[in-house]
């Protein structure tokens, strides 16, 4: 064997000695891993809605009789008061009946008092009597009611609020059964969420809620669930949940708001960063190996998640990714 081919063989043990130091180099390297502790603080499950402000009462204005509407005396959104007159009725008939009625009590308590004096004298007979006194009673009162009717062509307000809703124009029929206008009271609101028929199970009366409205940026309004509806909407494939104020706060009726109802709180959680869970594990850093550990998801948040399961100084992969495996070396990166 000549010295030539002596060198190149040695030369080529040479490499595959490096190539193979390299390669165990390699593998015997710890992978570096982003580390993450976790930390402790409040934890909270918000369920989202929309909702709106509306009247505690509604009241509903209705004339008592049937008549043309003759002037509408408010508007939408203007403040009324108890009493306020807010329409009026053409009261021509109204008139005419109680000249009527006014005409016939007239005449029916002069015949009245005839006969009473003609009976007092004997020359009737006491049935006479009874029937002239009756027919008298009779159409006073009538003049009365026709009386009591001329002051119901005047339409008032039955409550201190605004004005939600007009529903009749000068002209239009009025009837008792027709709904004029709608009258509610701004210091004596509630709030009505729409909750998806998903997160439905997650809302109980009695739960606080933080609302808050394009209106007034950076403000929370807080209130409470006091009522949720006994049946869905099949069409929206949501319930209603009926919210009171708890801040001394008077909203406009009528304004669309952002709802988060608080299901769940903890104030004193074990938090890890949402992004180092994967599914319901951990990767922990136990004497420089990676080690996967199972554990107690609890509230989770988008950038943090209640955990149990781990310690408190435990040292967690961040963002672990699908090619780490069970007991790999790592080292923390730097982050």
């Amino acid at each position: 064997m000549t010295r030539a081919r002596l060198a190149w063989l040695s030369v080529g043990a040479l490499l595959v000695a490096l190539l193979l130091i390299a390669g165990a180099y390699l593998l015997l390297r710890p992978t570096r891993v982003p580390v993450v502790g976790p930390h402790r603080g409040p934890a909270v499950e918000l369920v989202y809605a929309t909702g709106f402000v509306e009247p505690l009462q509604p009241v509903a204005v209705a004339a008592r009789l049937t008549a043309p509407v003759k002037a509408v005396l408010v508007g939408e959104g203007d403040r009324v008061r108890r009493g306020q007159a807010l329409l009026t009725l053409d009261d021509t008939d109204l008139r005419g009946s109680y000249a009527q009625a006014h005409a016939q009590s007239v005449g029916a308590t002069l015949t009245e008092q005839r006969i009473v004096t003609l009976y007092g004298q004997g020359w009737t007979t006491r049935a006479d009597r009874d029937a002239a006194v009756a027919n008298g009673e009779a159409a006073r009162a009538a003049e009365r009611t026709a009386a009591a009717k001329l002051g119901q062509n005047v339409v008032r307000a039955g409550i201190d609020g605004i004005v939600i809703k007009q529903d009749i124009q000068p002209g239009e029929l009025a009837v008792p059964t027709r709904t004029l206008m709608l009258l509610g009271d701004p210091r004596r609101a509630r709030i009505t969420a729409t909750v998806d028929e998903r997160d439905i199970p997650r809302v109980h009366v009695g739960q606080r809620a933080l609302i808050s409205s394009d209106a007034w940026p950076g403000r929370v309004i807080r209130a409470h669930v006091a009522e949720i509806t006994p049946t869905g909407d099949p069409e929206q494939r949501a319930f209603r949940a009926r919210l009171l104020l708890d801040d001394d706060f008077v909203l406009p009726l009528g304004l669309s708001l952002e709802v988060n109802i608080v299901s769940r709180y903890v104030a004193d959680g074990l938090l890890v960063p949402s992004s180092a869970i994967d599914g319901d594990y951990v990767w922990l850093i136990v004497n420089g190996r990676a080690h996967r550990q199972r554990v107690v998801l609890g509230i989770r948040g988008l950038h943090s998640s209640e955990v149990r399961g781990i310690a408190p100084n435990a040292r967690i992969v961040d963002t672990p990714d699908g090619r780490l495996q069970e007991g790999a070396r790592v080292a923390a990166a730097d982050h």
